[in-house]
């Protein structure tokens, strides 16, 4: 257990370009093989290489938790493919969104206890995605935005969020996530966490651009101190 630092495609945002859960890595398909497999043996995962609709940036299209994964319209049998392979459908739910909606890891808060959703989602969509990751799904914002995957990082273990947080948002997250919620920033002072933060149960993966003060309090929100 413990923070490991990386970059992909010379990028220190790695949570715009991958997504990961207790089970699951899921990285670009051009991504460096090597280092992308040695992370996902030091997180205690599988890993895949995909595409979303030909695009790179996994991480903002998608989300999940151990019970499901959320991807756009545009997504296509084949980049699901290398997925399907390596999950059991009958513990992991897969959901293709016919929506005009497309980042939902930009909309999408969630660990294997709870989701919080970008307001403007609408009932029958939020239904779907309480359904596919097997949580209580609810709307709420971070620091007044709706871009609540983009702006904390959740895993079983804690929550790191922006900064400017709410107290009453802090108080939702900590309700329907189950976790304890800590703020803080990535690579070097940017408050949108998710861009910079990948975590898990096992560990963590921070950008590049990280700091030894935020590698400290990511430590702490996320209970990886052995």
């Amino acid at each position: 257990m413990g923070i490991f630092i990386s970059s992909i495609f010379g990028s220190a945002s790695i949570g715009v370009f991958s997504l990961l859960t207790d089970h699951l890595f899921i990285v670009p398909s051009l991504a460096p093989e090597t280092r992308m497999e040695k992370l996902g043996e030091q997180l205690k995962v599988k890993i895949v290489f995909t595409t979303i609709g030909y695009s790179l940036l996994i991480g903002a299209l998608a989300c999940g938790n151990s019970k499901g994964l959320i991807f756009p319209h545009f997504v296509r049998e084949e980049e699901l493919q290398p997925i399907c392979s390596v999950t059991d459908k009958n513990d992991v739910n897969i959901t293709v969104m016919e929506t005009k909606r497309t980042a939902y890891g930009n909309i999408v808060l969630a660990n294997d206890f709870g989701a919080i959703v970008a307001p403007r989602v609408n009932p029958e969509t939020l239904k779907l995605i309480s359904d596919t990751l097997g949580v209580e799904a609810v709307h709420g914002e971070i620091a007044g935005l709706p871009y609540v995957g983009s702006l904390a990082s959740a895993t079983n273990r804690g929550v790191l969020a922006h900064p400017l947080i709410k107290d009453e948002e802090k108080e939702l997250l900590k309700s329907v996530l189950r976790v304890p919620v800590e703020v803080g920033t990535v690579n070097c002072g940017i408050p949108y966490v998710k861009t910079g933060l990948l975590g898990n149960s096992y560990g963590a993966v921070a950008g590049l651009l990280t700091t030894g003060p935020e590698l400290f309090i990511i430590e702490s929100a996320l209970d990886l101190v052995e």
